[in-house]
This record gives C-alpha cells, sequence and structure tokens, in this order.
C-alpha cells in the first residue's frame, strides 16, 4: 500500500488545500484555548500537512508506515531542526515523549479496519497526550463510504496519468475496498501500469465515540470537517476532537 502510489501522491494531490487544512487545525487549538508547542502528527504521508507545522515553528514528531512515503516527505522537511520523522504504525506507536496535541488527518483513521486495533490507537494517543492535551482526527462519514464511494467506479484521465478506482462495499463488515490501477508515463510516450488495493471501514460516529471514551476521553466534540457545524446524515468528512481532561 502507498508503494509506487507514493511518487504520484502529490501530483494527484496537487488541488487539495493542505495550507487550509492546517488553518483549520490552528483554529481549533485556538477555539479550545490551546497553544501546543509540541505536536505528533499521525499517519504523515509525504509531509504536506507536516511542511506547514514545521515552518510555524512547532516542535513536529511525525510518522508514517509507508517507506516510500517517508522518503517523500524527508526532502521536503530535513532542513527543519524543529522537525522528527519516523517509521511507526498508528496502532503500536511508541516514543518517549508526551505531546500537547496530536493530530491526524486524511481518513487516516478509517484505514485501522479493526475495533480492537483502533482501540489500541486511540490507548497510545491518550497515554502518548499531556494532561489537557488535545487530539484531533477526521473520517470518512458512514455515509461517504457507504452511498458515495460504495460500489461505484472512478476514471480520471491527465496529461500524463490515466486511473480507474473500482469500489467494493462489504456490508457485514462495513469495510470499503479500493481497487486502483495507474497507468502513467514520465516521458510522456511510454506508459507503465501499477496496481493498488485499500479498504477503510465506514465507522458510525457512536462507534468512534464509544472507543474514545473507553480509552478515557471524557470530552468529545464532532464537527462536519472545516467548520465548527454539527454534521448531518449526509456529512462526507466528519472531525472529531478529543480532550485529556
Amino acid at each position: 500500500m502507498y508503494d509506487e502510489f507514493a511518487n504520484l501522491y502529490d501530483g494527484l494531490m496537487s488541488d487539495f488545500d493542505y495550507e487550509n487544512w492546517f488553518n483549520y487545525l490552528e483554529s481549533i487549538f485556538y477555539k479550545y484555548h490551546k497553544k501546543p508547542k509540541r505536536v505528533l502528527e499521525m499517519a504523515c504521508g509525504t509531509g504536506n500537512l507536516s511542511h506547514f507545522f514545521a515552518e510555524k515553528g512547532y516542535k513536529l514528531t511525525c510518522f508514517d508506515l509507508s517507506e516510500e512515503m517517508l522518503s517523500i516527505a524527508y526532502k521536503k522537511l530535513n532542513r527543519f531542526k524543529n522537525v522528527k520523522l519516523f517509521r511507526q504504525n498508528m496502532i503500536d506507536f511508541k516514543f518517549k515523549d508526551k505531546f500537547e496535541a496530536i493530530v491526524s488527518i486524511c481518513d487516516s483513521i478509517n484505514y485501522i479496519t479493526d475495533d480492537n486495533d483502533l482501540l489500541g490507537t486511540f490507548k497510545n494517543v491518550y497515554d502518548h497526550l499531556e494532561d489537557g492535551g488535545i487530539f484531533t482526527f477526521d473520517i470518512n462519514s458512514y455515509y461517504k463510504l457507504k452511498n458515495i464511494i460504495g460500489n461505484n467506479t472512478f476514471i480520471e484521465d491527465r496529461e500524463d496519468i490515466f486511473y480507474t478506482w473500482q469500489n467494493f462495499y462489504e456490508e457485514e463488515t462495513n469495510i470499503c475496498n479500493f481497487y486502483l490501477s495507474f497507468f502513467y508515463s514520465e516521458d510522456g510516450e511510454n506508459f507503465r501500469r501499477f496496481d493498488e488495493e485499500h479498504r477503510e471501514r465506514a465507522y458510525k460516529i457512536q462507534e468512534i465515540v464509544k472507543l474514545l471514551n473507553q480509552v478515557g476521553f471524557s470530552r468529545i466534540d464532532i464537527y462536519e470537517a472545516f467548520t465548527f457545524n454539527s454534521p448531518n446524515d449526509e456529512t462526507e468528512r466528519i472531525n472529531f476532537i478529543a480532550l485529556k481532561e
């Protein structure tokens, strides 16, 4: 997962506004009267969000499971003295330090498809947070994975990349399987193909809240992503904020 795709990731996400996402995270800190200096970013990918944290002077620790993604992130972040980059798994990461804020974006949490693994992730987050710390993350909503992505197929044709994205939704497990086939050219003439498979689980809000409560988070707020509005039945991305009080 995210092997050869890592080299195409930034190009395919070129219209994605990471700066806006960073600004939203800072607005969350402001709303909750938090001024974190030490931040942990889980599943940092190629470091697009990390770059904004680094530029703003946060003491940032970030990790990802994909070596390929991390190698790209390293090229973006190695000039910053305030950033540490590691290869770790969200399920069982371990650091000696504690953090004032822990963040995860781009529906990384949906990639954890087992209840016990997600419980372990949340327990790890809780244990790595300072008292008074804040944990914020987003998910692709149950509605989006089941009804928008669901059993649909998407095709995109760009100048040097063509890909198909076929999806199959398992009703019994609430897991959406993504099958992607990429055709890309480095010279504009010769194309090569590779395939990737991804799985995301559709979680209902109450399932997430139950697991967060179970590890010790008592205050949990839920918003439609990039806003402070309550999500509705057709919200596609949901943001969670959990406080270690």
